[in-house]
């Protein structure tokens, strides 16, 4: 059998955080008062400043906050308890809520980012709900104001340095630190691919060197917290003010990480720099995220600057932006990955590994896949099948948790794009240069299109700054340089007619004549060099997406070639048909004749969906369900009902064809929960018209003391792809029907 974990929080009222309120009120709450695992939450609401904490032994913890200089600001605490709270997921909900309540932006944190690593525990997958139920209740009493979807969208949640590390990340901060302090190593690289967490380890590392000893979570921290901690200090006695700068070389996600370290405290946007200010002061440290960007003296379009940098330096044409860091500080950590390289201008690999070679360099690797969810393998079959190192007789690459699409059709594939972005937003059309940029300088009201696919129409991104964000930017096309460094939840790729498919040498050809980005090109004599750089942008776009990638080529045998290799969009919904064939499986239970039949003292209901095309309430004869006796340990109830399930769509929960025991809905809370539904929009194969079984999360909108639900989504937890999210809108929720709650698989 497999139960579901049932998890309720409690969040107390609002106490006074003074000592007259520790005594008469926090030390009276039932989870303070037993000493049980908790996380509190004090904050000013006047000030907009709060701090997150949890603690095995509350009243002592809350007692030293409230002794504590900098936390006498901070005015009311929130108790947050539950039953089923250990120290473990205490912990991990701590973590959690320091990751989004810095981007909801209510509140100006009081925490220091040190000791946020991500640790996994027993039933963790289970405890993460509980996590969705506490800011849930936070919407409700109005303590925040943003849905965790909204956040997870904004640009301040993906590049926050408030974010957990996984063990490679948190290994590196460590060896980072090491290495400015006792060995006093002048290089570091941190070599990863693409989705690997680069940014955010580099986002991270810089408010962490720009944090005060006072500033860190010191209390109750493990053993790495603890040495992460006195190596800060070791730091910050060696530099006591130290000039710190993050470098990035691209103007769109420079400008987009600007916006972010204005809003966190003890950052701020004059952090963020380009090569050409690293002149303007001497940096203790500076900190090269995208490093494989940086520029050489070669097809940029501002060679006057550039030179004029290389003569200070006392370089000629041969200085670069690297130089020109080396010059102009005293310690480099490189975030690198060559294999991102899309440009003549971006230096070469060479140059980069005369510094990797150098002895007194410290050589890190990030391996774990933290943006694309299908997992570090996907990353490789990426960049099998861009080189065409994928044989014939290949099986289709299908990735658990992700949705790879080849489309015949680039209308479906806009289509099935557009769907994606109605349920999450951030899903973006991109392609590689190979249309004219016609209307660059243009006015819109012109109409003039710079490229066209069947008939549809669209202009190259119009903004150069954080396009991804821009308000048209869903009906435009981006380009690799505003979509490098950025996360999308699905990404749409176009593969222009600069590349193409031999399908008798079985290797992807490209046509420069077809590639009109004249700076990509530009002095490139050998054709395969080229191919190396186009090639590194179609992969490069390929790692965009976090839930999905969908496919588009021009080129018919590219398109063929891909579908090789990748279910296609028509392949995917034959297999879901095939594969929703019902799976009968013995019944784990007895049948009782109607002669031995007493309703609900010896048996429950056994309802066939497929028969109640009506409600269930209709069914109230025993023409038209059976009676069945409950296998042990389950005693009959009136609120019990047992049905079959059948269709690969909660396959990870319910296999096909499995005997569910269903427990009547009676109000509260169903988020997170599985649930029987009945609505008239539902069209599902695998059930009766209007109904089906999916994860149940709701998104509420909160106005005065009142809340509505703004949508509701009825999650799939399939293995298998093509099966997609219900989202109901606020008109459509109202005549929505729980029927029943999950409780176990009969077996």
């Amino acid at each position: 059998m497999k139960p579901v974990f049932d998890v309720e929080i409690d969040i107390s009222e609002e106490y006074d955080f003074n000592k007259a309120g520790l005594e008469n009120h926090i030390s009276q709450n039932t989870w303070v008062k037993n000493q049980w695992p908790i996380v509190y939450f004090i904050q000013n609401k006047q000030r907009n400043v709060a701090y997150v904490g949890e603690s095995t032994n509350a009243f002592n913890r809350i007692s030293n906050h409230i002794n504590n200089k900098e936390r006498q600001v901070l005015n009311k605490i929130t108790i947050i308890g539950s039953d089923k709270f250990n120290k473990s997921a205490t912990l991990d909900i701590e973590s959690q809520l320091i990751q989004y309540l810095s981007p909801e932006g209510t509140y100006s944190l009081q925490n220091g980012n040190n000791g946020l690593s991500y640790h996994n525990y027993y039933q963790r997958d289970i405890y993460s709900r509980l996590f969705e139920e506490v800011w849930h209740k936070l919407l409700t009493k109005k303590v925040v104001s943003k849905s965790l979807k909204e956040i997870q969208n904004s640009d301040f949640f993906k590049y926050s340095p408030y974010k957990s590390l996984n063990q490679d990340q948190y290994s590196s901060i460590l060896e980072i630190m090491e290495g400015l302090i006792k060995k006093d190593s002048a290089h570091i690289f941190v070599r990863g691919s693409a989705g690997t967490g680069k940014t955010i380890l580099a986002t991270y590392l810089i408010k962490l060197l720009s944090s005060r000893y006072e500033e860190l979570n010191i209390e109750e921290i493990g053993n790495d917290a603890y040495k992460e901690v006195e190596l800060v200090a070791e730091f910050r006695k060696k530099y006591s003010k130290p000039a710190i700068g993050l470098v990035i070389a691209m103007s769109s996600l420079r400008e987009t990480l600007k916006n972010v370290f204005d809003k966190i405290p003890g950052l701020n946007s004059s952090m963020v720099i380009s090569p050409t200010d690293t002149f303007k002061k001497r940096y203790d440290i500076l900190i090269v995220d995208e490093a494989h960007r940086l520029r050489q003296r070669k097809n940029i379009s501002w060679m006057g600057v550039f030179t004029e940098n290389n003569k200070k330096l006392g370089l000629g044409n041969e200085g670069t932006e690297l130089d020109w860091i080396l010059a102009n500080s005293s310690h480099q950590i490189f975030f690198y990955d060559s294999a991102q390289s899309v440009k003549p201008s971006d230096i070469l690999h060479e140059r980069f590994q005369d510094l990797l070679d150098k002895p007194s360099t410290i050589k890190l690797e990030l391996k774990s896949q933290m943006r694309v969810n299908a997992g570090s393998d996907y990353i490789t079959f990426v960049d099998n099948l861009l080189n065409s190192n994928l044989e014939e007789i290949d099986s289709e690459y299908k990735p658990l948790n992700y949705e790879l699409r080849v489309f015949e059709s680039f209308k479906d594939m806009h289509l099935e794009l557009n769907k994606r972005e109605d349920e999450f937003k951030l899903c973006r059309l991109v392609a590689g240069y190979a249309w004219p940029w016609v209307s660059k300088g243009e006015n819109l009201s012109k109409e003039k299109y710079d490229i066209e696919i069947e008939g549809e129409k669209f202009y190259w991104n119009r903004t150069p700054n954080d396009w991804i964000n821009s308000e048209n930017s869903f009906n435009e096309i981006g380009c690799i340089h505003t979509t490098q460094g950025y996360d999308l939840n699905y990404v749409g790729v176009v593969f222009g007619r600069e590349i193409s498919y031999d399908p008798i040498r079985r290797k992807i050809e490209i046509e420069p004549k077809n590639y009109f980005d004249r700076n990509g090109k530009a002095g490139i004599t050998n054709v395969d060099d080229l191919k190396e750089y186009i090639i590194n942008i179609y992969k490069t776009l390929m790692y965009r997406g976090i839930k999905g990638t969908y496919l588009y080529a021009c080129d018919k045998n590219l398109r063929n070639y891909l579908k090789e290799h990748i279910p296609s969009l028509e392949a995917v919904a034959a297999s879901r048909a095939v594969k929703d064939i019902v799976v009968e499986k013995d019944r784990p239970f007895r049948i009782l004749p109607s002669i031995e039949v007493k309703p609900f003292i010896n048996s429950v209901p056994l309802y066939d969906i497929k028969v109640a095309a009506g409600t269930f309430s209709e069914l109230q004869s025993t023409s038209d369900f059976e009676w069945i006796e409950l296998p042990a340990p389950y005693k009959p109830s009136k609120e019990y009902f047992v049905c079959q399930i059948r269709g690969e769509s909660m396959n990870k929960i319910i296999p096909n064809g499995s005997w569910c025991l269903f427990k009547k809905d009676s109000g509260g809370s169903r988020e997170g929960k599985v649930v029987l539904v009945e609505h008239q929009k539902i069209k599902d194969s695998g059930f009766g018209a209007g109904y089906t079984i999916k994860l149940y999360h709701s998104i509420k909108e909160i106005n005065n003391e009142n809340w509505l639900h703004k949508s509701i989504i009825l999650k799939p937890q399939s293995t298998v792809p093509g099966y997609y999210e219900i989202v109901l809108n606020p008109d459509e929720v109202t005549t929505l029907r729980i029927v029943g709650i999950f409780v176990c698989v009969l077996s």
